[in-house]
């Protein structure tokens, strides 16, 4: 698919990449499944970039109009995971 990551133009290089990093990690969770342990360290490193509840909302508002993915979806699904788990969307 050819789509555009939601991405802040005040954000810095290496938070650009590692924010495309956890949406690349929510696209395998829909695709082919992710690791949980990895899924979950990629979402705290997004949430360093993106401290704010209503900002994420609003990311994964456009990410999911854009992809067709939630990353809302898949981290409420990690969160109610054990660790070491498979997360697969379905």
């Amino acid at each position: 698919m050819e789509y555009q990551y939601p991405i802040a133009i005040d954000w810095a290089t290496e938070e650009i990449i590692d924010a495309v990093q956890f949406f690349e990690a929510v696209e395998r969770a829909y695709e082919k499944g992710m690791d949980r342990d990895e899924l979950m360290s990629l979402y705290r490193r997004f949430k360093e970039i993106v401290p704010s509840k209503s900002e994420e909302k609003k990311i994964d508002k456009e990410f999911e109009e854009e992809s067709g993915y939630s990353t809302y979806r898949v981290i409420k699904k990690a969160k109610d995971a054990a660790s070491g788990d498979f997360i697969k969307m379905k």
